[in-house]
């Protein structure tokens, strides 16, 4: 083979260091030529001694198919649980004891969508809230850790009857406690049921507390099949190491999708290895598919927050993630000659024990990939060459293809651009790059690797100005409405059977009672939509009160907080109680009073609200007639629109309108 390929090895030789220069302003060359330019550092990569610990996969939290952009290898999706849990609520598959519904919400979608694009994607579902009746009273999963348990393999069961998903891994609570005792019961309660291939991960939080207590316990060690911390800042520690079991980022990232978050996410996915041993990296979040001024907006790989428009953004972070998995699958092998380069940066290698290698060097700067958590120590990038030795089976490796992307200015920019391959037979397997700083190399022996292409994605267009939804909806492809996004409380597509007339299709708050908390969800429920910087608006919405005495509805405008913020959210808040009361109020806990009043209204009937803003005053309207006027509102000036409820009680809402004017 060698021989056969030996006549065009001159050529190649030249096309090496003139094309790569003349494509991207940066050249990979033969040793021989930049050894006399420049002083560099010397890698060696050799499997002779054995090869390092096995590659898991990159992937992401809500996935991509195989050479074709992200290429993720794992997604890892939240096991609805009603509660908040960043930017929103997701519904549970058992809002109750009795009740089972496994088309709620939208991971069953997703996880569907990312099997059709990569049929050996790694499925994880990991709780973040739990549903109140699991508590008993408590704001606790672990007062009954059978039901607990029970709950979330129903789940993993229900993934696979319901729509032929395996789910491979499992967790237990999102940075919050474990508990040992319940990680035992369902590590048998998964074996009973047959479900010994779905693997359980733990604790989704810090390496300290549950790597020693599996030292500490051989039972709790063997139920434990990978140990995942969160943003452990590409390091590990000690206990976890001794545990032998596979250590993985779990959660990382979560950071703004420009390029220093592009930064962020290609030293990490390196580094996480070199430093810590860590096999996997997962990023919070997949897609930045939320509003954008709720916590963490464009936190997401890409972005695609405009449903109403269709507008994405392939953001730089989805190249990134390409230059290592497109050129690697979980079975893959990390070398044990992986490390830092002299003036900063790092290189991993990895291969398929089949003679294919593919690696993968960055020079991130610090001022340019600082992720969002943890706090990042000075460090210095500065330009260098750097010559890479290829030993044991790769020493006989005739050609590489080399993949680059540039961060930063925009004249020297490149994302994920492949370069004219390397030639490497005249050069006894040795070859040398210059690097500057804030730049990725992938050199592979894969030549499967693709940029893809994709559509002209529509123009980005703010939300509507005018909205209605009338919610006439008889069989809906998803459980909530388009562009409605719960913020505590789960409002879901309803149909009322025994009322034939216009409110037989209608919106309703589903829980009464609180969720098993994740984050510090409001007392009340509530669902926002629209456009943030809307200031001057009139919302109408027809609704409905479920709860004598107690119950409570509204509807507001210029809210200005959401995500785990609700609970201090400011705006415009128009109330009606089943009590013959109203009131009006400046914040969503309702202890800033505008306006109150008595008012004829009961539960079990239809009522029509209308808000109107106007600069400095609001006023309202109730059946459309006037209730009160010219209230002076200064403060917030903009946010979204909302409806809600007075506390968790089952609610209905219809023929939403809203109609914003500058």
């Amino acid at each position: 083979m060698a021989e056969m390929l030996l006549p065009a090895s001159q050529q190649r030789r030249v096309k090496a260091m003139t094309a790569a220069a003349d494509s991207a302003g940066r050249a990979a060359v033969p040793l021989l030529l930049c050894a006399l330019l420049a002083p560099g550092g010397a890698y060696v990569l050799d499997d002779s001694d054995g090869l390092g610990r096995e590659f898991d996969g990159i992937g992401g939290v809500s996935g991509g198919g195989p050479n074709f952009g992200a290429s993720l290898h794992i997604l890892k999706v939240e096991i609805g649980g009603d509660g908040q849990t960043t930017d929103g609520t997701e519904p549970s598959h058992m809002h109750y004891a009795l009740d089972e519904n496994y088309f709620r919400g939208y991971e069953w979608w997703l996880m569907k969508e990312a099997k059709k694009r990569n049929p050996n994607i790694t499925l994880i579902g990991l709780p973040w809230s739990f549903p109140g009746w699991l508590g008993k009273g408590f704001n606790w999963p672990y007062v009954n850790l059978q039901l607990t348990a029970y709950y979330v393999v129903t789940w993993i069961v229900g993934a696979k009857r319901y729509h032929d998903l395996d789910i491979d891994y499992i967790g237990i609570w999102n940075e919050r406690p474990y508990n040992v005792n319940y990680i035992k019961v369902l590590r048998k309660m998964l074996n009973y049921q047959g479900l010994q291939q779905v693997k359980i991960i733990a604790s989704d939080s810090l390496w300290e507390s549950i790597s020693a207590s599996m030292l500490l316990d051989a039972e709790l060690l063997k139920a434990i099949d990978v140990i995942g911390a969160h943003y452990p800042g590409t390091h590990t520690v000690k206990d976890a190491q001794l545990t032998g079991k596979k250590l993985w980022s779990s959660e990382d990232f979560s950071t703004l999708n420009s390029d220093t978050g592009a930064g962020c996410w290609g030293r990490i996915l390196n580094q996480n290895y070199i430093n810590g041993y860590m096999t996997s990296t997962i990023a919070w979040n997949l897609v930045a598919s939320y509003y954008e001024q709720l916590p963490y907006g464009r936190c997401g790989l890409m972005t695609a927050q405009e449903p109403w428009s269709g507008h994405y953004v392939v953001e730089s972070p989805v190249w990134v993630s390409a230059h290592t998995t497109q050129f690697t699958q979980p079975g893959w092998y990390y070398l044990k000659t992986v490390g830092h380069l002299e003036k900063g940066g790092s290189y991993v290698a990895l291969t398929d024990g089949l003679g294919n290698l593919t690696i993968i060097i960055e020079t991130m700067s610090h001022k340019h990939s600082k992720c969002i958590r943890p706090f990042l120590p000075y460090f210095n990038v500065s330009q260098q060459f750097a010559t890479f030795i290829l030993k044991g089976s790769f020493s006989k490796i005739p050609e590489l293809q080399v993949w680059y992307t540039k961060l930063g200015k925009s004249s020297e920019r490149f994302l994920f651009k492949q370069l004219d391959s390397l030639w490497l037979l005249d050069s006894i397997g040795n070859f040398t790059l210059e690097l500057q700083e804030d730049e990725l190399f992938t050199l592979t022996t894969l030549t499967t690797g693709r940029k893809g292409s994709y559509p002209l994605p529509p123009k980005s267009q703010p939300f509507p100005s005018t909205y209605k939804d009338d919610f006439d909806v008889d069989y809906p492809f998803f459980s909530e409405a388009p562009n409605f996004a719960d913020q505590t409380g789960v409002f879901e597509y309803f149909t009322n059977t025994e009322d034939p007339g216009e409110h037989r299709f209608t919106l309703r708050q589903v829980l009464n009672q609180r969720p098993i908390t994740w984050a510090a969800d409001a007392s009340n429920t509530i669902t926002i939509i629209g456009d943030y910087d809307w200031t001057n608006l009139t919302i109408k919405c027809d609704v409905y009160i479920e709860t004598p005495d107690t119950g409570g509805v509204f509807i507001a405008g210029r809210v200005n907080k959401g995500g785990v913020l609700i609970r201090s959210a400011r705006g415009i808040f128009f109330w009606i109680f089943a009590n013959g009361s109203y009131r009006v109020t400046g914040d969503l806990a309702g202890w800033i009073i505008y306006a109150l009043g008595h008012v004829e209204v009961t539960a079990k009937k239809w009522y029509t609200l209308t808000l109107t803003i106007r600069g400095g005053f609001a006023s309202g309207m109730l059946n459309d007639k006037s209730l009160w006027t010219d209230i002076p509102v200064n403060f917030p000036k903009n946010g979204w629109a909302a409806i809600g409820t007075h506390s968790f009680e089952f609610a209905q809402f219809d023929n939403f309108y809203v109609e914003a004017t500058s």
